[in-house]
């Protein structure tokens, strides 16, 4: 796990430039070549993900039981996880979050028929089709769910199933794999309904959330390593 530790590490920094040039980014664009550069960006943005979930992977083909256990994580991420990560409906509520933020500090500008262009201002067809595939992803999410239930019922087979433990570790690996899946296609699927400057603000956000569940988690493994 230490290799997979270190691609972590150097994935989550390069998260952190990416969130600079994010945050850097025009918004709204106000020319084609704005427009074209943040389409590129939030490609970038998508490949990166993408990355990860691809070592990721790999790493757990290698040694799935430390992938779950997550040792690269803080105590508190690890609290908050689902399957290896993180539960692929808190992109929903992110979206809805930030659009709500957004929305009451726009509220006079839209009402008057303004457009912003960002999260707030949400079209009734993407509200829609995103609700829609919030329900998708609710029953897929929900079926995962229970197929980890379904291998975790089965664990007092180790006891006396010895020579299968490859076979039930391999199922493991798959529900993870399922999971990995269905979180990606979540943020692949949801940022095709936004527009290049609201993916851009979807993404910032779910960067900022994770940078900060991160931050936290590290100062209270310091105060409770330090005895606080």
């Amino acid at each position: 796990m230490s290799s997979f530790t270190n691609f972590y590490e150097t994935w989550f920094d390069h998260l952190r430039q990416l969130l600079n040039q994010l945050s850097a980014s025009p918004r709204p664009p106000s020319t084609p070549d704005q427009q074209r550069d943040l389409v590129h960006l939030v490609r970038k943005v998508m490949s990166h993900y993408s990355d990860y979930y691809r070592v990721k992977s790999l790493a757990a083909h290698r040694d799935v039981v430390s992938v779950i256990a997550a040792p690269w994580a803080t105590s508190l991420e690890r609290s908050l996880r689902w399957i290896g990560g993180w539960r692929p409906t808190t992109a929903f509520h992110l979206v809805y979050t930030e659009s709500s933020i957004r929305f009451e500090s726009h509220m006079v500008d839209i009402l008057r028929g303004l457009s912003t262009g960002d999260l707030g201002d949400l079209s009734p067809s993407q509200f829609r089709l995103i609700s829609d595939l919030q329900c998708e992803t609710v029953t897929e999410e929900n079926a995962i769910t229970d197929e980890l239930s379904e291998w975790q019922d089965g664990a007092s087979e180790f006891l006396v199933e010895i020579a299968n433990m490859e076979e039930k570790i391999g199922r493991l690996i798959c529900v993870i794999e399922k999971a990995d899946d269905l979180r990606l296609r979540t943020v692949q699927r949801l940022v095709e309904l936004l527009t290049p400057h609201q993916a851009v603000e979807f993404f910032i956000a779910a960067a900022e959330l994770q940078f900060g569940i991160r931050g936290w988690g590290i100062n209270q493994d310091r105060r409770r390593t330090n005895g606080d």
